[in-house]
């Protein structure tokens, strides 16, 4: 299944195949696979390839190539399919049959649906599918995907054992047909491919010259690459648009087959979509509804997912606790409850606030309006270098950067789309919240302080996180990916209501990817971070928690760690939590309450911070200073915000870039920048009194 972003594809896909959907990735490239099930009248399984949305086979993003690839038989891993349905939205028919005339000139069998008949017809278009059918050769299929109309027609052509191939033909233009010939004679000799592709493929190398590659495809043959060049050479010696030149030739024909096939019942004024566009695209009013839509998404993360947050928290330590009562005491007992439940269950603890954002995220998509905010945050985003489309992933982030980066995948700019990926992290993620909240109980304790005290300190974490960004994003723009801008040019779908079941389908699939992706990773490394801390055995005479700790591998590294985080404010007790933590932020909670010996708290339970504050506000320097003043309280949420402290992020990272460059790269400005930042905020502090 092939399309154009918002023709319906995905909506077709999932109405087609239900819940007989496999979600993974393309071997060797980050790009999303999705393969279902549907049957035929016959009762024969057929497997459906949703492909990538894209405005036409000139590849200009990893997803765009591909569908192009796949398309062209070049991919290893995918075999050329045996049939393409091209969904069209009837709606927009001329621009969406570009990508239809590309496809067509493979000469493979089509089937063309005509999607969103009904917002065709109530923009005043009339069309005519049997005119089109009896034009191009190939079956036409009118049809409305959210309300199921066309399925039975649709999967009736799908089921017939054969089709006809396509009967269209454009005469390409004269300057350009010797190099089609030559091309097409290469990649058929030397790269065996059948001569209808060859050609089509030939058009397509004219067009875009091969500019975006992908792991897992197949390459070109050196005289094809050399043809292509020397073509290239006397084309620009000439002066010769021969790229303008093809497309303008393809218009022209796809232009001529419209007259027969679109009639204009009535003029044409502004949709209802414009309207709403006149607002919520406005300069004043659009950030006006924008900011009343972040509150609310924000709103809804953080206090909306507090009872299930508690509900999952509240089962992972009775869990806990039923094995401790279950078994007898000892290191596999200790690696079970203080490993891997409360390792995986600091991550589990999360999924409520994940799924909310992923319900939000996809009912801004499917309503149309993620578009329009990716439009309103283009220019703030242009100021440092890159445009509306790095908004969608950093917004992401705020819950949890492994979404953020995975949905950066839709950028077309691979270096807008590296720098995003690395200032990603820098958003305040779900995962730093109990880092904040328990230095703000520490800071600020007792019922009696305003809640909006709180919550501006709060809210500046958050704040310092999102100038990080911008700021870190300019930088790496000037410097290390230096570009001219990219013009953002996105089309505005038009509003729809709301597919709730394609919102929680989706919403369920990131869930799962995120728990197996992510919580496999957790689990590894609580177990060993369980091993660090709970080896080599201290003696006998040792009997409290913070000497064991000491003595562990863990606490001679937060022993060799304190000269370096010392100017900051910290000792080594609390350099094992930045250790511990590299795992996950929230680790942190947790292993500080073992490290200070704190009773009673039951497995890190999340709202069971009285204790551990106590006890913070209890320790000491070993000259009996306070150790956590409300100075260096400050300091380490501030180093939260700028480090590094995620190994899921790290691994995502690695694996969306293909490299241990660039997240070895992230590491080590983002924790030198919390360094440096903490460094300057606690010396500061020191000599204005704090």
């Amino acid at each position: 299944m092939v399309g154009n972003p918002n023709c319906g594809k995905t909506t077709l896909f999932n109405a087609l195949t239900g819940l007989r959907q496999k979600v993974g990735n393309y071997p060797g490239v980050t790009v999303e696979k999705k393969i279902g099930t549907t049957w035929s009248q016959h009762g024969r399984p057929i497997q459906v390839i949703d492909l990538p949305g894209a405005y036409s086979l000139a590849a200009r993003s990893p997803d765009e190539a591909v569908l192009r690839d796949v398309l062209l038989g070049r991919r290893e891993d995918t075999p050329q399919p045996d049939r393409i349905i091209c969904v069209v939205d009837a709606a927009n028919l001329e621009r969406n049959l570009y990508l239809v005339h590309q496809i067509l000139d493979l000469g493979r069998p089509v089937i063309i649906a005509l999607n969103m008949m009904d917002m065709a017809a109530s923009a005043g278009l009339k069309l005519d599918p049997a005119a089109l059918e009896r034009t191009l050769g190939v079956p036409v299929i009118p049809c409305e995907a959210v309300r199921g109309r066309g399925l039975v027609e649709l999967r009736l052509a799908m089921s017939r054992v054969e089709l006809p191939l396509a009967k269209h033909r454009w005469d390409v233009p004269a300057p350009i047909a010797p190099a089609v010939a030559e091309l097409q004679a290469a990649l058929t000799d030397s790269d065996a491919r059948p001569p209808l592709v060859a050609r089509a493929e030939a058009l397509l190398l004219l067009t875009d010259f091969d500019a975006v590659r992908v792991a897992g495809s197949r390459p070109l043959s050196d005289r094809t690459h050399d043809i292509l060049a020397q073509w290239r050479r006397r084309w620009t010696a000439e002066g010769t648009d021969w790229s303008a030149a093809l497309i303008r030739s393809r218009y022209d024909s796809i232009g001529v087959l419209c007259r027969d096939v679109v009639v204009r019942t009535r003029a044409q004024g502004p949709s209802l979509s414009d309207r709403i566009d006149a607002v919520l695209c406005h300069s004043v009013w659009g950030w006006v509804v924008f900011a009343v839509i972040m509150a609310a998404l924000f709103y809804a993360i953080f206090s909306l997912a507090e009872a299930p947050m508690d509900f999952i928290d509240g089962r992972v330590a009775a869990l806990g606790g039923w094995v401790k009562g279950a078994m007898a005491p000892g290191d596999l007992r200790d690696l079970l409850t203080d490993g891997i439940i409360s390792g995986v269950g600091g991550i589990i603890v999360f999924l409520p606030q994940i799924l909310i954002l992923f319900f939000f995220v996809g009912l801004l998509e499917s309503t149309g309006y993620m578009a329009r905010a990716a439009f309103i945050m283009d220019r703030p985003m242009s100021r440092v270098g890159l445009n509306g489309r790095s908004f969608i992933p950093l917004l992401g982030s705020y819950a949890c950067a492994i979404p953020g980066i995975m949905a950066t995948r839709t950028i077309e700019n691979a270096r807008d789309r590296l720098v995003t990926i690395l200032v990603a992290p820098l958003m305040s993620c779900s995962a730093r919240l109990p880092v904040y909240l328990l230095m703000i109980a520490t800071l600020l304790p007792g019922d009696t302080v305003p809640a909006a005290k709180k919550a501006g300190i709060m809210l500046l974490m958050y704040a310092l996180g999102t100038t990080g960004v911008f700021f870190f994003a300019w930088l790496f723009k000037r410097t290390l990916f230096k570009s001219a801008p990219e013009h953002m040019i996105m089309e505005l779908p038009p509003y729809q209501p709301p597919r709730f079941k394609e919102i929680l389908r989706h919403m369920l699939e990131r869930a799962w990817l995120f728990l197996k992706n992510a919580g496999t990773i957790i689990l590894a490394i609580s177990i060993v971070l369980w091993f660090l801390t709970t080896y080599p055995k201290p003696p006998a005479a040792h009997t409290t928690a913070t000497q064991q700790i000491e003595h562990s591998f863990a606490g001679r590294a937060g022993l060799l760690l304190e000269p370096a985080i010392k100017p900051l404010g910290f000792d080594w007790r609390i350099g094992i939590g930045l250790i511990t933590s590299f795992a996950a932020r929230e680790v942190f909670v947790s292993s500080t309450a073992v490290v200070f010996s704190v009773q009673n708290f039951a497995g890190g339970k999340r709202a069971d911070v009285t204790p551990v504050r106590e006890a913070l506000r209890a320790a000491r320097w070993p000259d009996g200073k306070v150790l956590f003043t409300p100075l260096v309280c400050f300091v380490l949420m501030v180093y939260y915000v700028f480090a590094m402290q995620c190994m899921s992020t790290v691994a995502v990272v690695k694996r969306e870039t293909n490299s241990w460059r660039w997240p070895l790269f992230q590491i080590a400005y983002m924790t030198g920048t919390a360094w440096l930042v903490c460094f300057v905020f606690y010396q500061t502090g020191r000599a204005l009194g704090y």
